[in-house]
């Protein structure tokens, strides 16, 4: 009796082990059943293309100038004689700035004057005889024909002389006139470069350097080039504003008057020149300006976000969806505001559907991934 539960305990605790293994190779089994899923595919995101006026705006250097601004040489050589202004005044048109002095151009003057006091002498007297020998001429027989002629020759010829004396002497008076230098328009000294004595001319050391510079600073002309890539968003008239380093915090306005209406061969750039009031003159002459110049599109324009251009081998090209396929079609790219950009393309319609996350591997006429 004790052998036989012996061996009942024995065949219950196999029966027991067995029962474990066959559930632990069960779970195992459901286990492998369980495995995780494969991976959805990711969605293709795509937009409606439409067009869209965009705006933006560029710093451009440029340089401040005088409206009116000439350095002033002297005509004839000489010497200073007086100064009248210096650097910094303020003068009118016409006023007298320096004085120059030239005794050979006196010299020469006084004997142009006795000269035409002479040759006036000759043709009185000449004159006075052709008007007598004309009105003795009258009485028929007195005087001979020959006698008139030579006469009024006489009187011709030495009113050539007279003509050219007074010509002489007229030539002589506008060098003498160069002697005083006067100012051609209302304007600041901005440079004198001589001092009483010092010898001037129109040649030679005397004429390396001006001897006065003016500068009409009322109003300023700012003076701008271009680039060609933004000539076509600016026009005669527009205002723009723009700021100088030495006046922080302050804007100032400029309208343009004048466009060159070509590009610059070496810059690729169109000057364009505004003119500037500076009635406080707080602005100078020569200062650097950062000029702000708006890029407001005329027309509306498609506009897209930079992941859907791609630029390959290929070209430059969007990817749009039809049919369940992809296409590709060329653009060109214009502007770019952030994260998007200006494409432009004829063949590119409002509403077509783009793919937003464009790339290479999307070939042209493929069908679109499920």
């Amino acid at each position: 009796m004790y052998l036989h539960n012996h061996n009942m305990k024995k065949i219950t605790l196999l029966s027991s082990a067995a029962l474990a293994l066959l559930l632990l190779y069960g779970c195992g089994d459901k286990k492998q059943e369980a495995a995780p899923a494969a991976p959805e595919q990711p969605v293709l995101e795509t937009f409606d293309l439409s067009k869209e006026k965009m705006s933006s705006q560029i710093t451009l250097p440029a340089e401040l100038q005088g409206f009116r601004q000439v350095d002033l040489y002297a005509k004839v050589a000489s010497y200073v004689k007086e100064l009248k202004v210096d650097i910094g005044s303020q003068v009118k048109a016409g006023q007298l700035l320096i004085v120059l002095e030239a005794p050979e151009i006196s010299s020469q003057i006084a004997a142009a004057q006795s000269r035409l006091h002479s040759a006036e002498a000759v043709y009185t007297a000449s004159n006075a005889t052709y008007n007598r020998l004309l009105e003795t001429s009258k009485v028929e027989g007195t005087i001979s024909k020959n006698d008139l002629d030579i006469a009024l020759s006489r009187k011709s010829s030495d009113y050539s002389q007279l003509q050219a004396a007074k010509a002489s002497m007229k030539e002589l008076q506008t060098m003498q006139g160069y002697l005083q230098i006067r100012a051609p328009f209302d304007g600041v000294i901005s440079a004198r470069n001589v001092n009483t004595g010092a010898y001037v001319g129109p040649q030679g050391k005397g004429s390396d350097l001006p001897l006065f510079s003016i500068q009409d600073q009322a109003k300023l002309r700012l003076a701008v080039s271009v680039p060609e890539a933004y000539t076509g968003y600016i026009s005669d008239g527009d205002a723009l504003s723009f700021t100088v380093n030495s006046l922080p915090g302050r804007t100032f306005k400029g309208k343009i008057t004048r466009m060159s209406g070509a590009l610059d061969l070496k810059l690729r750039s169109e000057r364009v020149e505004m003119d500037v009031v500076n009635a406080d003159k707080k602005l100078l002459p020569g200062m650097v300006a950062q000029v702000i110049l708006p890029l407001n599109a005329k027309d509306s324009t498609f506009v897209v976000p930079k992941t859907a251009v791609v630029n390959s081998a290929e070209g430059i090209y969007v990817v749009s969806v039809k049919d369940n396929k992809y296409h590709h079609t060329g653009v060109v790219k214009g502007r770019e505001f952030g994260d998007r950009v200006e494409v432009y393309s004829d063949s590119l319609t409002v509403n077509q559907k783009l793919v937003k996350a464009a790339n290479e591997e999307m070939r042209n006429g493929e069908p679109v991934n499920p």
